[in-house]
């Protein structure tokens, strides 16, 4: 997958515009490979779309000759006379994240199921990214969108719908009720990470959260103090240590400045599983024992967690249904009984996946 697109399983239409198969540069059309056959054109189009029409030596033939002419089917073609799609796109916050790359692979699993590819694209927590590639689907007319917004305002969004193409938030809540969503409840997923803790003695922690405009970071936030409270711990027991961005730098960044701290937390909960490792190698790298001097846990459970230095303690989501459970969801608003189609907004659990992060004494 790149930040640009991705697309799969994608072989429809009826015309081409493709190098000859002897590397001749020449755009063969269906006439041509008709021409060469000495059949008609419907007949042409009979092998490509209804084999079992064309009798067993002339679909050989033309097949022959559509191999050594090297006719591909257009699929842009195809749409223009269908007036679909079989594109399905997906636009995430950030393809470097391992769990963005699982909720894509969810989705494709079942748009290969529908016959449809999907077209992966990568906004980089940029608002402006975001608009641009929106605007790029309504142009290409896709089937639909699944989509984890950058834009807080819900701007990008709002513009896009006005193209009538169904999308299907990912990873967030649906606030003005406008279309589907599936999500995962962060706030059950942050008092998780917190009970753990406190369960193990901790009276001290730091949150190393992301961007604060993420509806996830603040969840996830609301969840934790949740869990103090039932404790019986005050808010000021958690302390907030924002990162620009979830990734490993930025955890990196956030351990350093835990470190500098006068009075330094024994756990540390962290927003993404990124963050933690990043929040992992500046501890380690100081020296400070993890889990004896301070525990952590992330969130997320990505591949990378139980590979660890330190095995990661972790707030599992399930992605890969994340994701197949949004492109349920547009194929039902994109299908045939579109007009009977009822939106939907899924809230799956998260559940907490032990290791040695936070087993102080294991």
């Amino acid at each position: 997958m790149t930040d640009s697109a991705r697309t799969a399983g994608i072989n429809a239409g009826s015309h081409a515009h493709v190098n000859a198969g002897a590397g001749t540069g020449i755009n063969v059309g269906i006439k041509d490979v008709a021409r060469e056959a000495g059949v008609s054109v419907g007949t042409v189009s009979n092998v490509i779309n209804q084999p079992d029409r064309v009798s067993p030596a002339t679909l050989q033939h033309v097949r022959g000759v559509i191999a050594r002419l090297g006719y591909v089917r257009s699929e842009s073609a195809r749409q223009l006379r269908a007036g679909r799609s079989r594109i399905m796109a997906l636009l995430v916050l950030d393809m470097g994240n391992p769990f963005f790359v699982d909720i894509a692979r969810g989705a494709e699993r079942t748009a290969r199921a529908a016959g449809l590819g999907v077209m992966v694209c990568n906004s980089d927590q940029n608002p402006g990214d975001e608009a641009d590639y929106l605007s790029l689907f309504a142009e290409q007319r896709v089937r639909g969108v699944l989509v984890t917004p950058a834009d807080p305002s819900g701007a990008n969004l709002r513009d896009f719908r006005r193209h009538g193409i169904p999308s299907v938030l990912v990873d967030r809540v649906a606030g003005d009720g406008a279309g589907c969503s599936v999500s995962v409840d962060d706030v059950v997923g942050g008092s998780l990470a917190i009970r753990h803790l406190t369960a193990a003695g901790h009276r001290s922690f730091a949150y190393v959260s992301g961007p604060p405009h993420l509806q996830q970071i603040r969840d996830r936030r609301e969840g934790a103090l949740l869990a103090l409270a039932e404790a019986g711990l005050p808010a000021s027991a958690l302390r907030e240590l924002p990162a620009e961005r979830l990734d490993v730098a930025s955890g990196r960044d956030a351990g350093a400045r835990l470190l500098g701290l006068s009075e330094r937390p024994t756990a540390v909960f962290c927003a993404n599983d990124l963050l933690a490792l990043g929040v992992l190698q500046a501890l380690y790298a100081a020296g400070v024992r993890v889990p004896d001097d301070m525990a952590i846990v992330g969130y997320d459970d990505i591949e990378f967690a139980a590979a660890a230095t330190v095995p990661l303690t972790s707030v599992r989501q399930p992605a890969l249904t994340l994701g197949a459970r949004a492109a349920e969801l547009l194929l039902e608003e994109a299908g045939d009984r579109a007009d009977e189609h009822r939106h939907e907004h899924v809230v799956l659990q998260p559940e907490l996946v032990v290791r040695r992060s936070s087993l102080a004494g294991h």
